[in-house]
């Protein structure tokens, strides 16, 4: 199973991505793992939040095949344990040949974005930055394959 994270825009802070390229490369011992950005949108301050998200949400769609299953990170999805997410890693191993997670943009996502989602998961109820959910994701994704692993990374 490929597994994609797109991310809208770039992580601009260096201490974030520093962190989330340590971890994309600690998943690549595990499982095939590509981040995916796509480009922030050009002059929006003439746009709508609405029109942000329609515009973003194009481009989204644009990077997915029919039969990926699309997990949207949203504070409004389904919350895990770290252990419950290793098993729910390892169930979608088995049943996805591309499982892509998408961090939308600072509004959230379109309704068509929405609609073509199988999945929402939400990583805490507390509100994180979009730069910050980047690094805090990428981590758990390894913790995950740790856990699956049984190897020493993660403590009860």
């Amino acid at each position: 199973m490929k597994t994609l994270l797109i991310l809208v825009g770039k992580t601009t802070d260096k201490h974030f991505q520093a962190g989330i390229n340590d971890y994309v490369e600690r998943i690549s011992h595990y499982m095939p793992f590509e981040l995916v950005t796509i480009p922030e949108l050009k002059n929006t301050k003439n746009l709508s939040e609405e029109q942000q998200k329609t515009a973003e949400g194009e481009l989204i769609l644009k990077q997915l095949q029919p039969s990926d299953t699309v997990v949207l990170l949203d504070e409004h999805g389904h919350e895990f344990r770290s252990i419950e997410l290793a098993r729910w890693l390892e169930q979608k191993r088995n049943t996805a040949r591309r499982l892509v997670f998408i961090i939308g943009g600072p509004y959230g996502f379109s309704p068509a974005v929405y609609a073509r989602a199988n999945e929402q998961l939400s990583l805490s109820r507390l509100t994180f930055s979009h730069q910050m959910i980047r690094l805090v994701f990428t981590e758990q994704i390894y913790r995950a394959c740790t856990i699956i692993k049984g190897e020493p990374y993660h403590h009860e």
